[in-house]
């Protein structure tokens, strides 16, 4: 039988609950350390006016293997539901049907040649498995090469502009590719989209996980940030907390990398700086509460001179509830000045890209606004990301470190993150 062993885990988003519960499954004693004062990271849930939602938008595919698994294991399968969803395009102020072969050929603003060219193109995106040949290449000149710049210019400039800005020509095509076969294969057929949704959001997921990992003698720390990991004759000694240090045989941590160094100032100075070299996208997420829908489109790309946003989702499209739920995301640099403004700009700016897609709406039909801040929402991987990443096992006995970054090409999710979290526990207690 494996010997019991104490193991601190950093951060209570899904990678770290599941690493917490895989060692509490196998027999071990995580202690999970979270600065939030609740569990979830990004995944979080916020009291939205009585309504308990997420504070950013999360849906599920078919796809979603390590994710449907965990409800299985947690008997909460029968709470998972599947929904037909609905795509749009809002280009040239006009709402249109997006994500079919039908809609690609309807569309007004691409002459016929660049439908079929960018058709083939998503097409053979779903059909590819193998990435590595895309890892080295940059993402906006392989579309390009792929759509053509008439379709590029249409359908994708925009997406990338409105989210990476001076980032754009440094993204791993590879990494696009991911997401383009993602939501490909989250179709039944080739004209229907099927997303999924958990009864009660994500929330019904993040306590179950919680419960089954107390229930098994695992212990949260919430509002308890670490300040750092201690490290002594390249070995893990610990934690430092505000109440003092305290010991532990192995540190998992799984918050943003960015943070590394800060926590971990006593590693070798080589993997601090391949950590410190590493960005992130920040986003400012609006939510809404409306008394009438804006579309009847779960997810709604925009291209719009008018709008600094690369899209709109509707999420009460996929999850029925009494009012009426969209989410709004501002990407950009963290260090870019419109990240520093207030959130009534960006509560202004929804109200009136609202209006605009949809002229009927009122002032009246807004119930209620709010804004979600995340500095480091998105790692921005470049070509040949994941050569430069230092390993999840450090040259430091009982340490591993990752976050979102490490299961790359594949987006930030929370299937993925509960996988490599479940994997990154077997191995560290192997």
């Amino acid at each position: 039988m494996t010997q019991q062993q104490r193991i601190a885990v950093l951060g209570a988003g899904p990678m770290g609950l599941a690493v917490a519960y895989q060692l509490a499954l196998d027999g071990h004693r995580p202690v999970v350390f979270e600065a939030d004062d609740r569990v979830g990271g990004m995944t979080a849930t916020m009291d939205f006016g009585g309504l308990d939602i997420e504070r950013y938008y999360h849906f599920h595919c078919t796809s979603d293997t390590a994710f449907l698994q965990m409800l299985d294991e947690l008997g909460l399968a029968d709470r998972m539901r599947w929904v037909a969803t609905k795509m749009g395009y809002w280009y040239q102020n006009r709402l249109q049907p997006w994500g079919t072969p039908f809609a690609l050929l309807a569309f007004k603003g691409l002459s016929l040649p660049a439908k079929i060219r960018a058709g083939l193109h998503a097409f053979l995106c779903i059909k590819r498995n193998d990435w590595k040949p895309l890892d080295p290449l940059e993402a906006t000149g392989w579309l390009r090469r792929g759509v053509g710049n008439e379709a590029y210019e249409v359908l994708w400039r925009k997406l990338f502009e409105l989210k990476f800005y001076d980032y754009t020509d440094k993204l791993s095509a590879a990494w696009i590719w991911s997401r383009i076969r993602r939501i490909g294969r989250s179709r039944y057929n080739l004209f229907k989209e099927k997303l999924g949704y958990l009864e009660g959001g994500s929330s019904t997921l993040l306590q179950g996980m919680k419960a089954a990992i107390e229930a098994r003698g695992g212990e949260f720390r919430l509002s308890t940030p670490v300040q750092q990991v201690l490290i002594e004759d390249a070995r893990v000694r610990g934690v430092r907390l505000a109440s003092g240090d305290e010991h532990f045989d192995k540190v998992i941590s799984t918050v943003p990398l960015p943070y590394v160094s800060r926590l971990m100032p006593d590693l070798p100075a080589d993997i601090r700086a391949k950590f410190d070299t590493l960005k992130n996208i920040a986003v400012v997420c609006v939510i809404a509460k409306m008394r009438k829908p804006v579309t009847d489109k779960f997810w709604l790309n925009t291209n719009d001179p008018e709008m600094d946003i690369p899209g709109v989702v509707e999420y009460s499209n996929l999850r029925p509830m009494k009012d009426h739920i969209v989410y709004v995301p501002f990407y950009m640099p963290g260090e870019h000045p419109k990240f520093a403004e207030d959130n009534q700009v960006f509560l202004n700016k929804v109200r009136r890209y609202f209006k605009r897609i949809n002229p009927a709406l009122t002032d009246d039909d807004f119930i209620d606004m709010r804004a979600s801040r995340y500095r480091y929402a998105q790692p921005i991987c470049d070509p040949g990301y994941l050569d430069r990443l230092p390993p999840a096992k450090l040259p430091v006995q009982g340490l591993w470190v990752a976050d979102t970054s490490y299961y790359y090409p594949e987006d930030r999710g929370i299937s993925e993150s509960i996988g490599f979290g479940r994997n990154m526990a077997r191995d560290a207690t192997a």
